[in-house]
Formats: C-alpha cells, sequence, structure tokens
C-alpha cells in the first residue's frame, strides 16, 4: 500500500509501506473496541481507505483496567502512541503474588527487568480513546451507532472485531459451543491510592487481581469457582455483597478493598474453542472473536493488538488478498493456542487449597528468593515477543510464533 501521512495523533509508519502490496485498499472493520480500532490504525498508516462500524453510540467500554504487556506495547508505541500511553497509563513495577487469607506477600517479581516496552495498566476508556483519536487523525472513518452485518459490506477487506460473541466469526467458521468453566469473575473500581504494582490474592477455589489506575483508583477482578452457572457477558450487575461474601475469610486489607466496591457486574467464564478458520474470501476474524481467552494471564487485549498488527502486514506485503489472511492464520495460530493454555494453567495454580497451595506458595518464595530471572525467563515467549518485526526482518515470516 502506498503510505499516508499521519497527522497529530499518530506518528508517520514507515516499517512496510515502501513494500506494500495493495491487498486491501478498501477496508470494513466490524466493532471498535481495543482489537478494531487498531487493526483500522495498522490499515490506515499503510495507506487503506478504513471504516470502523460500532454498533454502541459512541467509542467506548464500561469502565475497567486493562494490562498492556511489552508485547502489546511493541505494537502501539511502532504506532506513534508512547506518548498518549504514558500520559494516560499507570507504568507498573512488579506483579506480587499474595495469600489471600494471611494477607502475606509470597514473592514479588520485578517488571522493571523486562526488556522492551514498558508494563503499563490503563483505564479500558482511556485506550479506546487513544486509538479513535489516532484513527481519526490517520484519516479513519468512524461510524457508532451502527450494527452491520459482514455480508452487507462492499469492502475489498471486511475485519470481523466484534468481540466474544461475534455473529462475524458464524460468517466464517461453524460456530461451535463454549463449555462453563466453573468460574465467574467480578470487576469493579474503587477509590484507593496503591503502588504501581499489581497484586495477585490467593485463595482456595478463587482469587483477586488489583492493580492501580490513573486518578487515585484500583481495578479489581475477582474469581470464585463455583457450580452455579452464570451468563456470559461484563454487563450483568450483581450485588457487592455477593462479591464479599466470597471472599469473607480473606485477610483485613482484601477485605478493606472490597468493602469500597459500590458497584460491580458478574459474568460466567466460558471456554471456547480457537476458530479453526480464520478466514474466508475478503473476511477475517481478530482477537476474541477469533480466539477467546479467560482473563488470567492478561493477554486478551493484547493478542488482539497482535492480530491487529500481522493481519495488516500480511495484507500489505502480498497483492494476494487470500495468501495474506492465510499467512495471518498461519502466524498467529499456534501462539494464542499456547496463550490460552498458560491462562488456563493460572487459573488452576491462583485456585489450589491444603498441601498443594502451601507447596506452591513456597516454591513461589524460593523462585522468587533464589532465581527472581526465572520468572520473567518463563514469561519471555509472551512479554519479548515482538509483530512488528515483519516489518523490519522478511525471515519473521517463516519463523512460528
Amino acid at each position: 500500500m502506498r503510505r499516508k501521512n499521519a497527522t497529530s495523533g499518530a506518528k508517520k509508519f514507515t516499517a512496510t509501506t515502501d513494500v506494500g502490496a495493495n491487498a486491501a485498499r478498501d477496508v470494513a472493520i466490524i466493532g471498535g473496541g481495543i482489537g478494531g480500532l487498531t487493526a483500522a490504525l495498522c490499515f490506515a498508516q499503510r495507506g487503506a481507505v478504513v471504516t470502523v462500524y460500532e454498533q454502541a453510540a459512541a467509542f467506548g467500554e464500561v469502565g475497567a483496567g486493562v494490562q498492556i504487556t511489552p508485547n502489546g506495547a511493541r505494537v502501539l508505541e511502532t504506532l506513534g502512541l508512547r506518548s498518549a500511553l504514558d500520559a494516560r497509563g499507570v507504568r507498573a513495577s512488579a506483579v506480587v503474588p499474595t495469600d489471600a487469607m494471611s494477607g502475606r506477600a509470597i514473592t514479588r517479581f520485578d517488571l522493571n527487568r523486562l526488556q522492551g516496552p514498558a508494563y503499563r495498566f490503563v483505564y479500558r476508556p482511556d485506550l479506546i480513546a487513544i486509538l479513535a483519536e489516532a484513527c481519526g487523525a490517520a484519516g479513519v472513518r468512524l461510524q457508532t451507532g451502527s450494527a452491520v452485518a459482514a455480508d452487507d459490506l462492499t469492502a475489498t477487506l471486511v475485519i470481523g472485531a466484534d468481540g466474544i460473541n461475534s455473529a462475524t466469526r458464524a460468517a466464517v467458521v461453524r460456530p461451535s459451543p463454549p463449555e462453563f468453566s466453573g468460574q465467574v469473575a467480578w470487576r469493579a473500581i474503587v477509590a484507593w491510592d496503591a503502588r504501581p504494582e499489581a497484586y495477585i490474592w490467593m485463595a482456595p477455589g478463587g482469587h483477586v487481581v488489583t492493580y492501580p489506575l490513573t486518578g487515585g483508583r484500583l481495578n479489581i477482578v475477582a474469581v470464585q469457582e463455583r457450580a452455579n452457572w452464570a451468563a456470559e457477558g461484563w454487563y450483568h450487575a450483581d450485588d457487592p455483597a455477593n462479591l464479599r461474601a466470597a471472599f469473607a475469610g480473606a485477610c483485613a486489607e482484601l477485605r478493606d478493598i472490597l468493602d469500597r466496591v459500590e458497584t460491580t457486574s458478574l459474568w460466567g467464564l466460558f471456554r471456547h474453542p480457537v476458530a479453526d478458520t480464520w478466514w474466508r474470501p475478503g473476511l477475517a476474524i481478530l482477537g476474541d472473536a477469533a480466539h477467546p481467552t479467560l482473563p488470567f494471564l492478561a493477554q486478551g487485549a493484547n493478542l488482539a493488538i497482535e492480530d491487529a498488527w500481522v493481519l495488516a502486514a500480511c495484507c500489505d506485503r502480498d497483492s494476494d488478498l487470500e495468501a495474506g489472511l492465510q499467512q495471518y492464520q498461519d502466524l498467529r495460530k499456534a501462539r494464542v493456542i499456547r496463550a490460552i493454555a498458560a491462562a488456563n494453567a493460572n487459573a488452576r495454580n491462583y485456585h489450589l487449597g491444603g498441601v498443594r497451595r502451601r507447596v506452591a506458595h513456597l516454591g513461589l518464595a524460593g523462585l522468587g528468593r533464589l532465581a527472581p530471572e526465572a520468572f520473567l525467563g518463563r514469561m519471555s515467549w509472551l512479554y519479548d515477543h515482538d509483530v512488528t518485526r515483519m516489518g523490519r526482518n522478511p525471515s519473521y515470516l517463516r519463523k512460528p510464533n
């Protein structure tokens, strides 16, 4: 694709546009969340004419935090958004696994040791605003209040970034029923001044993750194992008393945090199979539409951001759109399957009880004391991965994720 000069919202992108093959000149994106807007910006900075269709009346999501890990941050910073992320996010300094019952920190993993971009905590509506502003500056047409179907659009490429209940996915691959994980989650935000650290409060049969956002706020995600099914989705209001009851046996500090919750939402956590196929001619899916993941690795948004870059880069490098879409799937599928498996493993490890819990906590403490680099090394496959190499190193296209 030929290069298009970006203005105030994003820097001029140069990594791949000089060799672009113009496979997708006209792009329509269904869904104005993190993945959809990132894809819009990736395509627009490569010279495509892009329209984003968002069914809501305005761009934005319900208030909650999101963790942008270095692998996702590499894309956003390459797109010119580093200053905006610094201004509207919190740079994370550590992850602190904690015994939720005693309040004792088991260990502390120093995120400042990570290579590359900062690990950040960002208020999700702020990230949507950053992306929407950059898209507008890059010439993307942002159309709200537009519930459209893929088959109604005539763009060269239609992208479904319409989330976990994606209608676009059904146009690409036969739907597979999700499986209830036996876990439910609450999320909330409270006023609370905290260090720039993510705490994982681990309890038998459940856990709570807390981390700070700008403005003296604390983001809370709490997960409980239970047999009772709960509806999927983030928008189901629940009584905060139910959240507090689930962790009534926790330490005083965690109970104090939960006592501040005035409003909360509850949703059931379901395992969805990764889609067998991510595209058909003229149509592709990304993010949760292709591979929903449980929220135990902080990778849902980051994987969608990676998808957006790779999809745009593959379409840009190949004049055959179908070849580009197949390459996108080939480069991404194994990586997201690995990330989803790691998230599932975390869910089990966070909720241990009895002897296994004590043994696991002793192991974590020993790891943090004797070999703190080992934890970061175990995460290097995830955090060090750099999809933007596609613009600098052609050999990336021959390497599996």
